[in-house]
């Protein structure tokens, strides 16, 4: 909308301007057409100033559409008394504003306004800016650009191009090495490293320009854990009548306003049957494989994976798929060990920290793993436009079976705006409390593709050193809908994403806010229905 006023308003001011000095002659003419210039002006400043974009462009654009006026005013001023040659200034003053000005205006202006503000995802070439990320999120220190390179080509024609500009070799390596390479293009990407901030501008002007050797680019970013909350308090829940016996459920409000126990009598009364052990990866800062309510139902891939020095993917383990009935801890949505099983893939460090290269990597990992489910509880802000790497990692991972649930975030803003709660084809998880409430802290979920919900405040579970503790945090809602996932996948191994999704959204029920929530998942309502549908 400004560029058409920024466009029209200049228009506006240019005709005004030359009416005014053919009018001096007469006051009145000449008072009305000043003022159609005097608005003009302003209003073409107005939108000028407000438009998004760095200062130092708009004032090229200002220096550039001042002169323009400055020129064609001193036309007109000097030729007003020579009718015919006034008339012919008129008509090709005009031609040359409709048949082009115009355009290098509007070309302008969007460009001023697309630097600052990333568009929607692009199937193929976008070039994202330096100044955006710097301005919102940091970059990888050791690779800042994820590049996907043309169909047919390789990291050596690249590296070819990199020598003869001088830039850094020793970063340029393969970013992704899915096992299977015919399902997805992730094999075609390579990871970028600067030196400096100067050389990473040279690199994507580069880039920008290589149409021919470069499908795409974005940024690889730093990513955090969707940090939890420790709870500041601890609930007192009646035990009630359970089938089993975990002592941690006193502390679980989750357990009884989800209705687990009812669950965990359908499988045992109905005698539902696993039609596998469902695998779900924690892609996280790894899992403490020896804890006492993990240990049982726990399978290794790798030693790197199986501690965990921050505590937060054991939380998480733990609430997608404790070791239920074992006198110890806590429980999951299981009542015994033939269900589920869970394993850890380490994305992130001993900090909580990671890059997105890092967790598709993870992704890709747990996928070729076999993996059933992948649940993650990370993220941060970032926009769609930066999703063509994430969204090509769920769709591998899809293609080899596995649903990927992740965090909405912990931001209280739109998770539209939260990668990879953002990505394509993800089931996106909002936190609610004991009230059925919207947790202060959860994004919302009302404008990315599958958004659900799950308790997320005050939720106990594993820590490492068979320890428990209280958390709050979108990073605990998620799992409990991996877990979920996880018992929909053994029961019935062939169902995908979009079905599982069905059946929590249908069998769900309403929160206190369920357009930004999404529904509250029901597990026992989510198994009878798929059961019952099989």
């Amino acid at each position: 909308m400004l560029a058409y006023i920024y466009t029209f308003s200049f228009a506006a001011s240019l005709g005004g301007l030359i009416a005014w000095f053919y009018y001096k002659d007469q006051p009145a003419m000449s008072r009305w057409m000043s003022r159609i210039f005097v608005g003009g002006f302003f209003t073409y400043l107005f939108a000028l100033a407000f438009a998004d974009g760095a200062f130092s462009a708009k004032l090229f654009i200002l220096f550039r559409d001042f002169m323009v006026l400055s020129v064609v005013a001193l036309f007109f001023n000097v030729v007003q008394k020579y009718l015919y040659v006034f008339i012919a200034g008129l008509v090709l003053l005009y031609g040359s504003f409709r048949m082009g000005y115009q355009q290098v205006m509007m070309d302008s202006f969007k460009a001023l306004t697309t630097s600052e503000q990333k568009a929607d995802v692009q199937e193929n070439f976008q070039s994202p800016t330096l100044e955006n990320i710097q301005g919102n999120r940091s970059l990888a220190k050791d690779g800042e650009l994820l590049i996907e390179l043309k169909e047919g080509k390789t990291i050596n024609d690249i590296k070819q191009e990199f020598f003869m500009r001088k830039f850094n070799l020793n970063g340029l390596r393969i970013a992704f090495d899915p096992e299977d390479e015919d399902a997805t293009i992730l094999d075609n990407f390579v990871i970028a490293d600067a030196t400096n901030d100067i050389e990473l501008n040279n690199i994507i002007r580069f880039l920008d320009k290589a149409t021919d050797l470069v499908q795409y680019y974005e940024f690889n970013e730093s990513i955090q854990i969707d940090d939890p909350v420790a709870s500041d308090s601890e609930l007192d829940i009646e035990r009630g009548e359970f089938l089993v016996n975990d002592p941690g459920l006193s502390q679980s409000w989750s357990f009884k306003k989800l209705d687990v126990n009812q669950l965990h009598l359908d499988l045992k009364n109905k005698k539902i049957k696993p039609g596998k052990k469902a695998l779900i990866a924690i892609l996280d800062t790894g899992v403490d494989k020896n804890h006492e309510d993990l240990s049982a139902k726990y399978k290794s891939v790798a030693n790197k994976n199986d501690k965990d020095a921050v505590g937060h993917g054991t939380h998480c383990a733990g609430i997608a798929a404790a070791v239920s009935n074992n006198g110890k801890g806590i429980a999951s949505y299981a009542f015994n060990n033939d269900f589920v099983e869970v394993t850890s893939i380490k994305v992130l460090n001993d900090f909580g920290g990671g890059t997105q290269n890092g967790i598709i990597n993870g992704m890709i990992k747990a996928a070729d793993e076999g993996a059933d489910v992948i649940s993650m509880s990370l993220g941060g802000r970032s926009s769609a436009a930066k999703q063509r790497a994430y969204n090509k990692a769920v769709e591998y991972a899809n293609k080899k079976g596995a649903i990927v649930v992740v965090a909405a975030g912990n931001s209280n803003m739109d998770a539209k705006n939260y990668a990879p709660a953002n990505a394509k084809g993800v089931i996106s998880v909002s936190a609610i409390n004991q009230n059925i409430e919207r947790a202060p802290f959860s994004n919302t979920v009302n404008n990315v593709g599958m958004g659900i919900a799950a308790p997320g405040v005050n939720i106990y579970s594993t820590t490492p050193g068979n320890k428990y503790a209280s958390f709050n945090g979108t990073s605990m809602a998620a799992p409990h809908v991996a877990g979920l996932v996880g018992l929909m996948k053994s029961i019935y191994p062939d169902i995908d994403t979009e079905s599982a999704y069905h059946i929590l959204s249908k069998t769900g029920i309403e929160t206190k806010d369920t357009p930004k929530t999404g529904k509250l998942i029901q597990p026992a309502a989510a198994i009878d229905y798929l059961t019952k549908s099989d």
